[in-house]
């Protein structure tokens, strides 16, 4: 050992072949990768095939390591097959397969720890009495399987208690009780949720023990040991968890322990693993010094997770790998002599969010490339990805690793490092729909139910058992007929009611138009008619799109079930100025923004240009053009003018978002029958120079060629990312659930130049056109214009039949 580096002939590791046992996840990439670096033929025994492993690795042994027989067996073919091929070494840097690694060694005389040692030290129950047995530090502790096991330890154990797994890792299910009701609680609770879904690790057993809270200051003590001698060991300090869940926050190497604690926490720690027969290994030990001194916590037969190896290359020059190879092959490791000052001092940080949730934003700041202070910055988890902290589950994000020139040093670098790292994650809800959908391709539906498919078929199940009976219905559409009358923006409704009645006609219901052009007229006959329900395709009162959500009172006050929004979510939705504040309370991403209603009110200064001015409510993109988007105050003052004083409406600005726009079908009006209808996407690339990407009126009104020939409108969208997609998808549910939708709407997302979605608005009462967004979306996935048209009956007719005939104008969301 030389200047703290494990040293030897050069490449002595290079054409040796090792036998990894389990690539494990994503986080353990890095490893992989230094031992294709180290010159190796590695060899891996894992379940499957594992994409991002398998450029490192020579060859695969595939074989379900739950399952040690099997895996047994699966190598013993494998070193008959390839004789050829001789393993040097067999290893694991993966908790759930400490146990088959042992097996694999005694079966097969590999260097390594026995069976019979492992399982003493995995189980950390037996661990605890080989503590007591062997006169070794222990708390007081109780296997849990019966009541009186839990009467036991009310009358003899003083809180606060600890209840952990006998196996596991990650501090996955261990909790703090203060007291005994708290035992209880949080026993039922482990019971309950316990699994190898939540925790791998749990795979060899879901015993459940408690044993007395430790007072004291936590250490990580990584160690090297080659026939039975400590050649390499490291203190880690570990910053209080937060508790009772005991999650991580932060590390960091070496200690500021004082000399005499950290030689009595080595001293244990090679005393037990001497006692327990651990001669060979990489061991990840962990311990806390107390008033009374030392106490063992637990022994990881593996290198430690996450920040472990950075920790000691950087501080101390050792790479933990490079060691734990050598020792499993036979490898001679002269000792470790450390210099009395690190390297470097290092402190990590585990970024875990406040609560559970959907990952839905991610924002790097292109700094952190550049700055020298990172050691090693690891971030798994991507936009759309759920995160489940406690106590829904035992997950984070990632973790940054920094150094400095001394301990205070490291820490301020890290909490500048720390500015630059910023996320947000969607709080879990049970009446969000955050983290609840999945899509298997872009031409699928995402529904809420857990099996998309099985929920589909429900909803179609039902779906046909009502159009059964439902053909004989009298249904009547509410609409206004334009014929005669001159203007573009008229054209489409004036067609749609025509269109419908002739559709639902021919699939045999009667079909009745009334015209709300003659408002009194159409009231009379809606009074006087039978229908059984209506249409309501209504766009204008009295040629005002202000006044169509009293369409749908009329209709609540004439008692005719109708489908669609109710008047109160119709009435927000035309007020993009509400819809906002209430996207922005409910925490649902939106371009930032701010109103006016005259001219001579203050914007907010954090604005950033370019700007978009749009009126707050009109639709058909009224009084947007080309011009609403301004880049700096002279335009914005004249943007503002036309809004206000030309148009005489108040004025929503919001930030300009550069990007793709999504539309969002969605049908359904209950959790359990919501359904998103494939994506489509406008990509504006192609417009020329000047041209803002954006729908102003002339792209949807009139015609314009610039507009029409060079917008790419996907229907569906095409090449989009899976968790891009799920999340607009959930992004626009939520928000679809926020304003109280019923049966059907659309919404409007725009994502920036990194993806990041934002909810421009939503539609409640979208075009039913047969050309338009909604139906074009059914037709992706095998609805033709009559099916939908079908579809939205019978969600309007099991939305009244459920409920009494009030409850659609129940706003919970609202």
């Amino acid at each position: 050992m030389k200047n703290g580096k494990i040293v030897g002939q050069n490449g002595e590791l290079s054409g040796k072949t090792i036998l990894l046992v389990n690539t494990g996840s994503i986080k353990k990439k890095f490893i992989v990768q230094r031992i294709k670096k180290l010159g190796l033929h590695l060899i891996v025994l894992n379940k499957e095939i594992v994409s991002w492993a398998q450029p490192y690795v020579d060859q695969w042994i595939l074989a379900d390591t739950g399952n040690h027989q099997e895996a047994l067996q699966a190598v013993k073919v494998f070193l008959q097959d390839k004789q050829k091929v001789n393993v040097d070494g067999v290893m694991t840097f993966w908790e759930d397969d400490v146990l088959l690694t042992a097996r694999i060694c005694d079966r097969f005389n590999f260097i390594g720890i026995p069976f019979d040692v492992a399982k003493k030290a995995r189980n950390k129950h037996l661990f605890r009495e080989f503590c007591v047995s062997h006169g070794l530090p222990a708390p007081r502790y109780k296997l849990v399987k019966a009541p009186e096991d839990m009467e036991y330890v009310q009358n003899n154990f003083v809180f606060p208690l600890v209840i952990k797994p006998t196996y596991g890792s990650s501090s996955a299910y261990v909790v703090k009780a203060e007291n005994f009701e708290e035992l209880q609680e949080i026993y039922n609770y482990v019971k309950k949720n316990i699994s190898t879904t939540g925790e791998s690790a749990l795979a060899d057993g879901m015993d459940i023990m408690v044993e007395e809270y430790i007072d004291g200051n936590e250490v990580d003590i990584d160690m090297l040991l080659q026939n039975g001698k400590l050649k390499f060991f490291s203190i880690v300090d570990n910053f209080k968890t937060e508790e009772p869940f005991f999650i991580e926050t932060q590390e960091a190497v070496p200690s500021s322990l004082p000399d005499k604690d950290q030689d009595k926490l080595v001293e244990m720690a090679e005393k037990i693993l001497e006692k327990l027969g651990v001669q060979n290994g990489c061991v990840h030990f962990e311990a806390k010094i107390t008033k009374t001194g030392p106490m063992p916590l637990e022994v990881n037969l593996r290198l430690g997770g996450d920040e472990a190896f950075a920790f000691s290359k950087e501080a101390w020059h050792v790479d933990l790998i490079d060691g734990a190879l050598k020792i499993a092959i036979g490898i001679y490791l002269d000792k470790v002599i450390k210099p009395e000052e690190p390297y470097k001092y290092l402190i990590s940080q585990t970024l875990t969010p406040p609560h559970s949730g959907l990952l839905v934003k991610l924002d790097l700041d292109e700094k952190l490339k550049t700055n020298k202070n990172i050691v090693d910055l690891f971030i798994f988890k991507e936009v759309g990805d759920s995160v489940l902290v406690p106590p829904e589950g035992y997950e984070y994000m990632g973790w940054v690793t920094v150094q400095g020139y001394n301990d205070l040093d490291a820490e301020e670098n890290l909490e500048e490092v720390l500015k630059d790292i910023k996320f947000e994650v969607a709080k879990y809800d049970p009446a969000s729909s955050i983290g609840k959908t999945s899509r298997k391709n872009r031409f699928s539906m995402a529904a809420i139910n857990t099996n998309i498919l099985k929920g589909a078929a429900k909803i179609e199940n039902i779906r046909r058992l009502v159009l059964k009976d439902k053909r004989d219905f009298r249904i009547g559409i509410i609409g206004n007929n334009f014929a005669g009358i001159e203007g573009t923006v008229q054209n489409e409704p004036a067609s749609v009611g025509n269109q419908m009645m002739e559709v639902l006609a021919e699939r045999g219901y009667q079909v009745t138009l009334f015209d709300f052009n003659n408002v009194a007229k159409a009231y009379q006959e809606l009074k006087e008619s039978n229908i059984d329900l209506a249409f309501n395709v209504c766009e204008r009162i009295n040629g005002s799109s202000l006044l169509e959500p009293h369409v749908a009172a009329l209709l609540d006050t004439l008692q005719i079930p109708y489908t669609g929004s109710n008047p109160l979510t119709l009435g927000i939705c035309i007020d993009k100025i509400k819809v906002k504040k209430l996207l922005t309370y409910h925490n649902i991403p939106t371009p930032k923004w701010d109103y006016v209603y005259s001219l001579d009110e203050e914007i907010r200064a954090d604005l950033e240009y370019p700007l978009i001015v749009k009126p707050s409510n009109t639709d058909n993109s009224t009084g947007i053009s080309n011009d609403s988007v301004v880049t700096n105050p002279a335009e914005l003052k004249r943007q503002l003018k036309q809004v206000i004083v030309e148009l005489k409406r108040p004025a929503l600005i919001e930030e300009y978002i550069e990007g793709d726009e999504y539309d969002v079908a969605i049908l359904g009006s209950e959790e359990k029958d919501l359904r998103v209808l494939p994506l489509s996407r406008s990509i504006f690339d192609k417009l020329p120079a000047g041209y803002w990407h954006i729908y102003p009126f002339e792209a949807k009104f009139l015609n314009d060629p610039i507009y029409k020939n060079n917008i790419e409108l996907q229907e569906p969208a095409k090449n989009i990312n899976v968790k891009l997609s799920s999340l607009i998808s959930e992004i626009a549910l939520d928000t679809y659930s926020i304003l109280d939708c019923h049966d059907y709407g659309r919404v409007e997302i725009k994502v920036d130049k990194n993806n990041n979605p934002y909810v421009l608005e939503l539609n409640p009462n979208p075009s039913l056109s047969p050309k338009a967004m909604l139906p074009a979306a059914a037709k992706l996935v095998g609805e033709d214009y009559g099916d939908l048209l079908e579809q939205l009956i019978v969600l309007a007719v099991k939305r009244y039949q459920k409920k009494s005939f009030d409850y659609n104008l129940y706003n919970f969301s609202l």
